[in-house]
């Protein structure tokens, strides 16, 4: 079942009710961050400029009139269109800054200033703003003022040097890293931490956001291991990226599972489903030999049955395997339908009319999520 939920009446439940940002950001990072701003009740007014469209308002497929990317990233935000190369529009924004309680801006280093927006001179107007920079390499530092994209920025990582196969190399992935869990999501948490320090200030301050910083961190324990165990990370090297059993095998029909089961309860019950004594014999081994071994093993025995077989087996066991969806099986899996993945959004406001777009997946106890209309056309709204 999708999720019935659109805006509830009680506008006063939803969390970041109250909350005015003022959006400059294009493409995916900065949109994604204010999108879950937005669907956590803050008021969004996105700037864009008439003459230069954001590219998600061109890039295909296109469904009830517009790109399907845009409807979902720009929901319930409101569309301002302003050149801001004419000096007039720049007054306008100054005048309007201290409605505002949050500025998200994407530009290179040094746009803002140049245009008079930076948060030095907004600050000054509104001592109290919080505004946030999103940027591949942040403000300083010499890669400030280079162009990049997420492939880049996982590239600069370190994370795609021990990830994919020692024989293909890096993966080409399906959702874009850096640009959300490096940038929307890193810029979410700075945004509301500093919303909570300026209660206590009541001042608020600047934030400096690097995709290639955020995501780095996203290496973690293979960090740990390099920084303070001297422990160089290599692709298919390692106990959780292809070093050990697990990983990912292809079944008869050429689709595959993924099989997890590390902790002993898990590694026994799989052992026994397979008939593979060498997994409980040799599946904690730290030998490069046995490890190969029960990889071995494990590739043959998941040969022998196709992808629906296999899923039917594991389905009512609970030894951490799992068989790999395409997204559209994803989307319409019991998982998705029990956990509401998807919500009916109103084309416009009030609009009995709906689009089927992925829901903000935080599920609070009290406070309600808002799906008000999706992306509005260019300019639909004015200050």
């Amino acid at each position: 079942m999708k999720n019935p939920q659109i805006k509830s009446e009680n506008t006063m439940s939803a969390a970041l009710k109250g909350l005015k940002v003022l959006d400059f950001s294009t493409l995916l990072p900065g949109p994604f961050a204010t999108l879950y701003l937005a669907d956590l009740g803050a008021e969004v007014t996105h700037v864009e400029s008439p003459t230069r469209p954001d590219l998600i308002r061109l890039l295909p497929p296109y469904a009830n009139g517009q790109a399907t990317a845009h409807s979902y990233l720009n929901r319930n935000k409101k569309s301002i269109a302003l050149d801001l190369k004419d000096s007039a529009n720049i007054a306008l924004l100054k005048s309007k800054i201290t409605e505002f309680d949050i500025v998200v801006e994407q530009f290179r280093p040094g746009v803002m200033q140049r245009l008079g927006l930076d948060y030095e001179t907004l600050a000054k107007l509104h001592p109290r703003l919080i505004y946030c920079s999103i940027t591949g390499y942040g403000q300083t530092g010499l890669y400030k003022d280079k162009a990049g994209h997420d492939i880049n920025y996982l590239a600069l990582s370190g994370i795609m040097g021990h990830s994919g196969r020692q024989d293909s190399g890096p993966p080409p992935l399906g959702i874009q890293i850096a640009d959300v869990a490096g940038g929307s999501l890193h810029a979410v948490i700075a945004i509301l931490t500093a919303v909570i320090e300026r209660a206590r200030s009541g001042q608020g301050q600047y934030i400096d956001i690097s995709m290639t910083d955020c995501v780095a961190t996203l290496n973690s324990m293979a960090a740990a291991a390099s920084l303070a165990g001297n422990t160089a990370q290599q692709a298919e090297k390692e106990y959780l990226n292809g070093g050990t059993f697990y990983d990912y095998y292809q079944t008869q029909d050429g689709r595959y599972l993924s099989i997890g089961s590390l902790e002993p309860q898990f590694m026994t019950a799989l052992a026994q489903i397979l008939e593979l004594p060498v997994l409980l014999e040799k599946g904690t081994s730290f030998d490069p030999a046995d490890r190969d071994e029960v990889k071995a093993a494990l590739k043959a025995k998941i040969k022998l049955k196709d992808w629906a077989e296999w899923s039917v087996l594991f389905a009512g066991q609970d030894v951490c395997v799992e068989p790999v969806l395409n997204l559209e099986e994803a989307l319409r899996s019991p998982l998705a339908q029990q956990r509401q993945w998807q919500v009916e959004v109103p084309l416009f406001e009030g609009s009995t009319q709906t689009e089927t777009q992925l829901a903000c997946p935080i599920k609070f106890s009290r406070s309600t999520l808002s799906y008000d209309y999706i992306g509005r056309p260019l300019g639909h709204d004015c200050f």
